[in-house]
């Protein structure tokens, strides 16, 4: 403490740096961006395949997050404690998605249990934490929003026993209660593959249930933490497609990260063979300088072509684009039109593509919900 004309000035906390470690208002320590400084994390690729960095195209840039809708739900979020996946995962598009009124909620808190090499959501051990007003305030967020559509995701949470299955049913269940009419996406953990945890959210009410398969087999370690897994992904939108059928399935793959057309094609062929009924393409961005590299910018024409894969193996949408994110637009999902997206604008206005240059890390966001 100082003084400034004898009045006492109390120098608030300064944020920690990404990849330092620091101690949560709850009590718990955690690293700041999910990945320790330096990439202690991460593994790295060696000389011969580490690509040069690369130039960020024009058609990865998104507007600065600023308007009265923006402050307006910051503000109600705020007001109840509640985390969003559009903040912690430095989301590109929360300008774009709180302007119109929408954001996803991420239940649970901030951190994550899991320590994704993609992903710049905060992990630590919560220790069984859990803020037992989140159902009752997320409702209310909806309710204020006048939300027709929400997406729920969370952080992975294996210090609980059932992996935070039951907490997230009861927060679908408490804005069901006050919002009748809303749909409700679930983008969940995959609760260890435990299918009994599955069910428990599947049965709450809820229209989608997603969880993401983030990558390509090959890739799937080291960009995902050890506990995640391939099969285990798949396992569970399998399961929750044939515990009930009703209820439409979502996944979402990041693209970039050195996975080829033949491994993306596998992949959306072994997703549908689950059942799963829509999947979303989107860039990987690396979070901060401690995570993995890019190792390609895929093109407009390049995401367009992977839509056209998808729909020609039966799901019902694939969402596809630069900027997409695996709750992007996810009320407009089944409106068989890319929600509304346009690659080829964005293909035609710009012509710098993916070039090779010397310069500072592409910094942006990744997908959570791991």
């Amino acid at each position: 403490m100082s003084n400034l004309k004898d009045i006492p000035v109390v120098a608030e906390p300064s944020r920690p740096r990404s990849g330092e470690k620091y101690v949560t208002p709850q009590g718990f320590t955690a690293i700041r961006d999910g990945v320790k400084m330096g990439g202690g994390n991460v593994v790295r690729a060696s000389a011969a395949t580490q690509p040069t960095e690369l130039r960020k195209p024009s058609w990865l840039r998104a507007k600065a997050p600023t308007g009265a809708g923006f402050q307006g739900v910051k503000a109600l979020v705020k007001e109840h404690r509640l985390s969003t996946v559009c903040e912690e995962a430095k989301c590109p598009n929360i300008g774009e998605c709180w302007n119109a009124g929408t954001a996803t909620i991420m239940l649970m808190g901030a951190v994550c249990t899991r320590a994704c090499r993609f992903c710049s959501v905060d992990t630590g051990n919560p220790h069984g934490w859990l803020d037992t007003e989140e159902p009752e305030n997320a409702a209310r967020t909806v309710e204020l929003m006048k939300l027709k559509y929400v997406v729920l995701t969370s952080v992975n949470r294996d210090d609980l026993s059932d992996g935070g299955a039951a907490h997230y049913a009861a927060c679908i269940r408490a804005i069901k209660a006050r919002n009748p009419a809303t749909a409700v996406e679930a983008l969940t953990p995959d609760f260890e593959g435990v299918l009994a945890d599955v069910e428990t959210v599947v049965d709450s009410g809820l229209e989608v249930f997603a969880q993401n398969i983030e990558t390509v087999r090959r890739l799937t370690h080291p960009v995902r933490d050890p506990r995640a897994g391939y099969d285990q992904t798949m396992s569970v939108l399998e399961h929750a497609k044939r515990h009930n059928p009703k209820v439409l399935t979502k996944s979402s793959l990041m693209l970039g990260l050195g996975e080829t057309d033949e491994e993306v094609a596998r992949t959306l062929d072994e997703l549908r063979a689950v059942g799963v009924d829509i999947a979303t393409l989107g860039q990987y961005l690396r979070p901060t300088a401690n995570h993995l590299p890019i190792q390609r910018f895929v093109t407009p024409a390049e995401f367009d072509q992977y839509r056209e894969w998808a729909l020609a193996r039966g799901f019902l949408e694939c969402v596809s684009g630069p900027l997409v994110r695996s709750s992007y637009r996810a009320e407009q999902a089944l409106n068989r039109n890319n929600a509304g997206l346009n690659n080829r604008a964005l293909g035609e206005g710009a012509r710098d593509g993916g070039a090779r240059a010397a310069a500072a890390p592409v910094v942006g966001t990744a997908v959570a919900g791991k």
